[in-house]
């Protein structure tokens, strides 16, 4: 394995005991770091990989101060993407569910596993209710990488390309489009104040980039279908 992965792999592995042990844990959280690595780590993944999973956990510390349950919002920030297949449209529910055995499993108590499963489902919109400061700092912890410098971006548009490269190139042009016009249509892309002041320009700026390269001279992809 290369040094670099192995060690993010141990410090996610730290992670995942502290904040286990955080949320009221009575099992030994070991071997679910294990299993949860294990699964970050398969093969069909590009961008949806432990590298995202560590950018997500930095985020929410950076964020952490405005959840009601930061424990919760940690826990479920190991298992949003923890089913993950780009040719499948349930990997969210999927992930929530794995979250709803294991968490049982772990010791961890109804009430806060149930509120881990919430936030699992609710990044297939991104679209917490107000108030949800649970859910405003597990999203916008998610979506932090479209604020990326022009590197950062780059190389995450190329990873999402890569993990969908069994999609044409013109479905996944017209896809992505329809994406990107989607999050540029809603009026905010964060809801965290901190996410609102330090991350919704550049990520407006890099979304709005990305889609002019996409759109042909007519004015229009000319297919369909292919995802974030």
């Amino acid at each position: 394995m290369d040094t670099d992965i192995a060690q993010r792999e141990q410090r996610l592995a730290d992670a995942w005991h502290t904040t286990a042990t955080a949320a009221g844990a009575r099992q030994d959280p070991a071997p679910y770091a294990a299993r949860l690595l294990a699964a970050w780590a398969e093969p069909q993944r590009r961008y949806h990989t432990t590298a995202h999973l560590d950018a997500v956990l930095r985020h929410v510390d950076t964020l952490a101060d405005h959840a009601a349950d930061p424990a919760a919002v940690r826990l479920a920030a190991w298992f949003h993407d923890a089913v993950y297949r780009p040719d499948r449209s349930e990997n969210e529910e999927r992930s929530a569910a794995l979250a709803e055995r294991a968490l049982p499993e772990l010791g961890i108590d109804p009430a806060r596993t149930a509120e881990v499963a919430r936030l699992v489902r609710l990044t297939v919109t991104h679209h917490p209710a107000p108030g949800d400061t649970n859910g405003e700092v597990l999203c916008d912890a998610d979506l932090a990488v479209l604020a990326g410098g022009v590197d950062a971006y780059a190389a995450y548009v190329a990873a999402v390309r890569e993990e969908y490269r069994f999609v044409p190139e013109d479905a996944f042009r017209a896809g992505r489009a329809a994406v990107l016009r989607q999050l540029l249509d809603l009026p905010r892309l964060f809801h965290t104040p901190y996410g609102t002041a330090h991350w919704e320009g550049p990520a407006r700026r890099n979304l709005a980039a990305e889609l002019a390269t996409l759109v042909e001279p007519a004015g229009e992809p000319h297919a369909e279908s292919a995802g974030m």
